[in-house]
């Protein structure tokens, strides 16, 4: 997918972007309006619906409605402009800021931290943060996040400071060219790495989980283990795509949860003959134990790839240090 920016008329308050897309021959029927979610994540579901109800956004140079199914192939094309959709104002928190300059902020989020305000949340947030750290981040779509971490995962994450280096960036994550790699520890004893490649979607009995399912987006996460303990492992995960929750969901797929996830984890494993000290640790661990350790990208300004490490957290070490004290002593 090309998307091309150009600059609106002088009275144009907010940045216009000129749309050009095509649907992917495997999100053959799927809503327009969900597949135009997927495929330009800078834009709220309901932005985008307004560029088609308005016509905004043509496909095939012709007026489609949000609910009509897609074939894959369709040429999508328009010009959208910038529309603030979440108010938040600036709010000077902890920020853990591991690497900035004109175009980009690269950010270690803490467990606990939830990424932009909504119901229950609507201050105290990553993006409230970021709003007093460079107050330019107003004026765009997300306050320039680009992709997402669950409240409880900790890790890296990338902002953009731009609108140019928002849209470049955009580009490489739907382009797989953007590296993210995590550390987890998940209950069972895998016997090697491997691949799971299994389509994901809204759980059909619950709207607030996801879940493997045949109708839904493709969905690949890699693995593979760096140490074994008695009961859990500690495993590198690389994802290709990035699913809502996809690496929890996928390490329960094929039961490897990860340990301490309150929604996908179920009930924690214990060591046979574990200690007290041992079992404290693990039943008192309660955020999924996920990590985003790495980050690699193309800078938008330079085409120099760069990245980043985040060394894990505190809890999460503490917790390494007791499961291998725990295999050790057996």
């Amino acid at each position: 997918m090309k998307i091309s920016i150009t600059p609106g008329p002088l009275k144009t308050i907010m940045p216009i972007e000129r749309i050009d897309c095509q649907i992917p021959p495997d999100y053959t029927g799927m809503r327009l309006d969900q597949a135009l979610a997927e495929l330009l994540p800078a834009y709220s579901r309901s932005r985008l619906q307004q560029g088609l109800k308005s016509g905004q956004l043509r496909v095939d140079d012709a007026l489609r409605r949000p609910r009509d199914p897609v074939s894959g192939g369709e040429i999508v094309c328009g010009n959208l402009e910038w529309v603030a959709e979440t108010v938040a104002v600036a709010q000077d928190l902890p920020l853990t800021v591991v690497y900035e300059d004109t175009e980009l902020l690269i950010i270690n989020k803490p467990a606990g931290l939830v990424a932009h305000p909504a119901a229950g949340n609507r201050d105290g947030t990553l993006v409230n943060a970021l709003l007093h750290h460079a107050p330019e981040l107003a004026g765009l779509p997300r306050a320039g996040l680009v992709h997402r971490l669950d409240k409880d995962t900790t890790g890296l994450l990338v902002v953009a400071r731009n609108l140019r280096a928002h849209t470049a960036l955009v580009e490489q994550l739907q382009a797989r060219t953007i590296e993210r790699e995590y550390l987890a520890v998940v209950n069972g004893m895998p016997v090697a790495g491997g691949t799971v490649d299994a389509s994901m979607g809204r759980h059909s009995m619950d709207r607030q989980r996801m879940a493997v399912t045949p109708g839904g987006k493709p969905a690949i996460t890699h693995y593979r283990v760096l140490r074994r303990f008695r009961a859990h492992a500690l495993l590198r995960v690389k994802l290709e795509t990035g699913r809502t929750h996809q690496i929890r969901v996928h390490m329960a797929h094929i039961r490897l949860p990860l340990l301490g996830d309150p929604v996908y984890g179920g009930r924690p494993r214990l060591p046979p003959g574990a200690s007290p000290a041992c079992i404290t640790a693990i039943q008192q661990f309660r955020r999924q134990a996920l990590h985003a350790e790495r980050l690699a990208l193309i800078h938008p300004a330079t085409g120099e790839r760069q990245e980043w490490q985040a060394e894990m957290p505190a809890d999460l070490t503490g917790l390494l240090a007791v499961l291998a004290e725990d295999a050790e002593n057996r």
